[in-house]
């Protein structure tokens, strides 16, 4: 199932047509009373956590509700305050080796330690949706520092946890979707550089397990301008994601909502404003963000 947050955080879900995607309202399908507010919206939690629950009824709702255009309404980022942004570093072997350039040439020294996996947070502040967007901040740009793009598949936690096995991780996780990490080359802490309002994209929508499995197997694309920056499957992943959920969950607990971003793939580099950036993911779906 696709998972859409729309128009004033409205649950939809998607559906592929002839004409393009489409959208059906199954918001009065809940069984919490629908907050618009993102910032009390427990319902959301709430469908994370007992998704298996509602989900007959949101099927039954999307095979009755009226048919929206994607393309006539304004997608919202498919996640409502998370209580943490988790994020996976180092995690493509390619990307590894590619920033030893990358330090070499931003802070003048490698760091062996950052070229090793772990886990880091960001700001759900951060966060924003489909056609965003990226604001590089001022004092970064007048310290003429490099802000990347890193496209990444993201995780979205279902029922969550602590001390997840990694043989049951799958049954913790909600679904996946699309998301940009974008960082600040700069020796500051990670959680710094990434932390920014507006660094972290998300969409379009959140695709369930049921349909993509374990996130194994996806082409992740980033173009500008339809120049290609990076181009990776997550079958090159070092840490899979039950991988990645079991240890962040031996760390913290996990909790319905919270994001996973999985891993930078190869060819991150700088963006400018102005730019365009296209992002998709095979079986997912893409969105589109400008630099500003």
């Amino acid at each position: 199932m696709r998972l859409a947050l729309f128009d004033d955080h409205r649950l939809g879900v998607v559906a592929a047509g002839p004409e393009g995607d489409t959208v059906v309202d199954v918001t009065a399908a809940l069984p919490w009373p629908h907050d618009s507010d993102p910032l009390t919206a427990g319902w959301w939690r709430a469908l994370c956590r007992d998704f298996a629950e509602v989900r007959s009824a949101l099927v039954e709702a999307a095979a009755a509700g009226p048919v929206l255009r994607v393309a006539d309404v304004t997608l919202r980022a498919p996640v409502l305050a998370p209580t943490k942004v988790v994020a996976a570093a180092s995690n493509y072997a390619a990307h590894v080796a590619e920033m030893h350039g990358v330090q070499e040439r931003t802070l003048g020294r490698v760091e062996a330690w950052m070229m090793e996996f772990d886990i880091f947070l960001k700001a759900p502040s951060s966060i924003v949706g489909p056609g965003a967007e990226i604001v590089l901040p001022p004092a970064v740009v007048a310290a003429d520092q490099e802000v990347h793009h890193e496209s990444e598949l993201v995780a979205v936690i279902g029922t969550g946890g602590r001390d997840i096995p990694e043989e049951s991780a799958m049954d913790h996780v909600l679904g996946f979707t699309a998301g940009m990490d974008i960082t600040v080359r700069s020796p500051a802490d990670r959680s710094r550089r990434k932390s920014y309002d507006t660094f972290s994209p998300l969409g379009p929508w959140i695709v369930t397990t049921d349909e993509l499995g374990d996130g194994s197997g996806l082409d992740i694309l980033l173009t500008c301008g339809g120049e290609v920056r990076q181009s990776v499957n997550t079958t090159d992943l070092l840490v899979s994601v039950p991988r990645i959920v079991a240890y962040a969950s031996s760390i913290m607990t996990l909790q319905p909502g919270d994001v996973l971003f999985t891993g930078a793939p190869p060819g991150v580099g700088p963006i400018a404003p102005g730019e365009k950036l296209e992002m998709s993911i095979g079986r997912i779906g893409s969105m589109t963000v400008t630099v500003a």
